[in-house]
Order: C-alpha cells, then sequence, then structure tokens
C-alpha cells in the first residue's frame, strides 16, 4: 500500500483504522524524560527559569521564491498585510471544507523566504499544495527526528531552545553581555549567546513570558553550555526540561495541540491529498484514542473559531483555501475551547482502581495519560454529549489534573460536567491496556488556565474572545 487512500481502503471507515492504529504511545523523541524530575521541572517554569530543547519533535519546513508570500497567504487562513521581517505569526490551514488540518509557527526571515515550524500535518498539506499547484517556490523539509532512533545518530538542520521563567531576564542578559533589545511580543531580533550571534522570537509556552532561539544545528552543543554556564555564573537555578514535563506545558496556556487533521474526508482536492500521502504518514499510521466513538470521522474535526482562532482570518485576502466554508461558518453556532479541571476524588478513585484485583479503570499516567495521537472524550451533561476533551495531563503548579477541548455554547465556566474516561470496549491500539469505562467530574474553567497566562500575553488567541 503506497498512499493514505489505499490504507483507508483496507478499513471499514478511517475512524476504524485510527482507532486501532499500532503505533503505540506519542514519543516526543531524542531529549531525556526527566533531567531531574517532572514536578521540579514543572515548577521551574513558574518560580525559576527553564530550559525547554524544541530541537527535535516538530518538522520544519523552508519556503522560499518569488512567489513565497502568495503562496502561503492561500494556504493558510491568517491575513498577511502586517507581516513584516522579523515578525512570526501562528499559521492554521483548513481544508476547502474549513476543518482545520493543524498548525505551525511562521517566522518570515526575508521577503521571499519564510520558515514555518510544528507538527507534520501542515507541513505536508504546504507541500501537498506546492507540488500541485505552478508556484515558484522551493521548499526543503526537514522532519522531526525519528521517535525511536534506536542508537542513530539525529541531525537536523536547526538547533531550537526556548528559556522563560520569572529569572529567564538575568540570564538573557548574561549571555547577551549587556541588555537584550525590547523583543515585542511574536516579533524576532538578534541576541549574542557567548560567540554566537542568534535569532530570538518573544515568546512564551506556559504562562511566563520567554525567548525561543534557533541556529545551525552544529552550534547546539555550545549553545546550550553557554545557557547552561551562564545561569550557573549568576547563581539562577536554570531547569533543564525533560520531555515528560515538556508535553504539558500547554495545559496551564491553552494551546490543543493535537486536534485531528480534517482530511480524510471530502472529494476533489482531499481525495487527491490522500493519494498523494505515503501510507507511513503521521495522517496514516496516527491514532485516535477516547471514550468518544462516532462512524463519522468527521464528527472528530474542529473549525477555527472552536480553537479561538477566528481573529487570525484574513477575511480582505482575494482567496484562500477554505474561505467560503469559513464564511458560512462565523457567525455560528461554533463550540468554543474551555479549560476541564478535574475532581480530585474520582481521579483518585481510578488510580486506586490500579491496586485491585480484577479490571481496572483505564490507566492515568503522570504526567500525560494521553494514549493517541489525537484524542477524544466524551464530555457530559447529564444524558446530553455537551463537548469533548481533546488534551489532557496533571500540572504540578495547579496541583490539579487538567484537560483542554471544545463545549457547547451554552456551556458557561464553573459548570459541573461529566467526562467519560476510558473506552466502551478494547481497541487494538497496543497503547491500551484491558479496562473498564468510568466517570470523571470535572468544573469548567478559564482558558488559560494559568493567572499569569490570562493576564500576561500579548493579544493573542490566549487572550482574545470569540
Amino acid at each position: 500500500m503506497s498512499s493514505l487512500s489505499a490504507l483507508i481502503a483496507q478499513h471499514t471507515n478511517p475512524v476504524d483504522m485510527l482507532r486501532n492504529s499500532k503505533i503505540g504511545m506519542y514519543v516526543y523523541p531524542v531529549v531525556a524524560p526527566e533531567f531531574t524530575n517532572w514536578r521540579d521541572e514543572q515548577g521551574a517554569w513558574r518560580d525559576h527559569a527553564v530550559l525547554f530543547d524544541q530541537s527535535h519533535h516538530m518538522d520544519e519546513l523552508i519556503v522560499e521564491g518569488p512567489d513565497a508570500e502568495v503562496f502561503l497567504s492561500y494556504v493558510g487562513i491568517n491575513g498577511f498585510a502586517n507581516f513584516d521581517l522579523n515578525r512570526a505569526k501562528h499559521f492554521v490551514p483548513v481544508t476547502p471544507a474549513g476543518h482545520v488540518i493543524g498548525d505551525m509557527i511562521i517566522f518570515r526571515e526575508r521577503t521571499d523566504k519564510f520558515i514555518l515550524v510544528g507538527r507534520a500535518p501542515t507541513a505536508n498539506w504546504v507541500r501537498f499544495q506546492a507540488a500541485r499547484g505552478e508556484w515558484k517556490v522551493r521548499l526543503f523539509h526537514d522532519p522531526r527526528s525519528n521517535s525511536r532512533p534506536d542508537g542513530e545518530r539525529i541531525l537536523r538542520t536547526h538547533y531550537r531552545f526556548q528559556i522563560q521563567g520569572p529569572d529567564a531576564p538575568a540570564i538573557f542578559e548574561r549571555i547577551n553581555g549587556g541588555p537584550v533589545p525590547d523583543i515585542k511580543f511574536f516579533h524576532v531580533n538578534e541576541i549574542n549567546i557567548g560567540s554566537k550571534k542568534v535569532q530570538a522570537l518573544r515568546h512564551g509556552m506556559a504562562g511566563a513570558p520567554g525567548l525561543e532561539i534557533w541556529g545551525p544545528y552544529a552550534d547546539k552543543h555550545y549553545i546550550q553550555s553557554t545557557i547552561l554556564q551562564a545561569a550557573r555564573d549568576i547563581g539562577v537555578n536554570l531547569v533543564q526540561v525533560g520531555s515528560r514535563a515538556y508535553s504539558t506545558n500547554t495545559l496551564e496556556s491553552g494551546w490543543i495541540p493535537s486536534p485531528l487533521p480534517g482530511i480524510y474526508t471530502g472529494d476533489g482536492m482531499m481525495a487527491e491529498y490522500r493519494d498523494w500521502l505515503g501510507a507511513d504518514s503521521y495522517e496514516a499510521a496516527g491514532s485516535i484514542g477516547g471514550s468518544y466513538v462516532s462512524d463519522e470521522i468527521s464528527d472528530y474535526y474542529v473549525n477555527p473559531f472552536e480553537l479561538g482562532y477566528g481573529f487570525y482570518i484574513g477575511w480582505k485576502k482575494d482567496d484562500f483555501i477554505g474561505k467560503d466554508a469559513l464564511m458560512k461558518m462565523k457567525d455560528g453556532p461554533n463550540r468554543k475551547k474551555v479549560t476541564f479541571e478535574w475532581n480530585k476524588e474520582d481521579v483518585l478513585k481510578i488510580i486506586a482502581s490500579g491496586l485491585e484485583q480484577g479490571t481496572p479503570f483505564k490507566w492515568i499516567d503522570f504526567p500525560q495519560p494521553n494514549y493517541a495521537s489525537s484524542s477524544a472524550d466524551m464530555v457530559m451533561q447529564g444524558d446530553k454529549m455537551m463537548g469533548v476533551s481533546m488534551f489532557n495531563g496533571y500540572s504540578w503548579n495547579e496541583r490539579c489534573f487538567l484537560s483542554l477541548g471544545v463545549v457547547d455554547p451554552s456551556v458557561q465556566v464553573d459548570d459541573i460536567l461529566t467526562l467519560k474516561w476510558g473506552e466502551p470496549e478494547q481497541s487494538g491500539k497496543t497503547s491500551t491496556e484491558s479496562h473498564k469505562q468510568t466517570e470523571i467530574r470535572v468544573r469548567v474553567s478559564d482558558t488559560p488556565y494559568a493567572k499569569d497566562a490570562r493576564e500576561n500575553y500579548a493579544d493573542s488567541w490566549r487572550t482574545k474572545g470569540d
């Protein structure tokens, strides 16, 4: 089988294929699971400073050429009118039907050169659009590192680090040899790290502001050791964050990292895309997990308004993929993004079942119990389904389990709903043990959940209303 289309044809429907995927647990590659312990690593981004190594778990796609801007403007929903040099945006493409494919951070390095960084679905879609059109663009794709490299040497085009937390400014000043430029949110400037000049994006991931820096991968060891030594020199507790804690930072800041790409249905362009995608692609090998089971794969899709991305849309652009569909969607009703705070007693009940004989409830792993590429757990109000929980984990800073998802617009903050935890019947996923289903009470909470993220981010999807 050479394509996603051929693979789907071997199953009853795409849901059956993805719910029974054999890919196993989602792995953040190469970076050590823990440098100290994941509790202290989580706590450090709020109380001290952390060093995130983002060099391996994201695809990187360089798009350059005379048509680079007009091409990307057509592929993504974003407006490009204010996209000057040394800026970054949250790039979101949708299908012709308006369903989100994924997202990436896009950097503008030159008038004719852009770098996109993020998960594979968006990179794949951009590559496909370049291949099927007559755009004057050149693409270079550097896919994420192998999840299980088995000792093989891993090389990337660029290293990528982020330093953030309340003590981060002191580290920046030390490594820069003086005060760093006042970089606006999602703007880029140069700073010094030892003898190297590096690109720095003003950004933040878990609620505390920081800088994301990148450069040639050959410089990675030098950059990392220089940063760590600078923190030691000034007596700052800079904590390296392992892959176990890293994956939970979004729970506090409110970004849903892995919505199911809305690419498994549709004719025309979409059928052509499924023929183009390989049978080993992310979209083909990924998995769906959770208590929500539907025969219609489109029931798992989301649109930009549900994720809080509606204000990104460049309505004044002449055309972009999905514009007509989004015009029909924009006045709703659309679901809205929320944070769910899990009831402590119900979580403890589930953990206790693993210490008893018989079939337990679905295991809750700490700090991240996600066992599929995309999650969909039913959220109920009595017998009525009000939404889905899509990404979950434990926050040491908040001392509670949280999840992110979308709900009916009638749902209000502080409403108590019920999350169905565990799958209704045993699937073929290798990441899912034999278990029985249960319920968890959840309180609908603010998004972002962390107070710092709500109050200190510049205008973005985190601070904009619907």
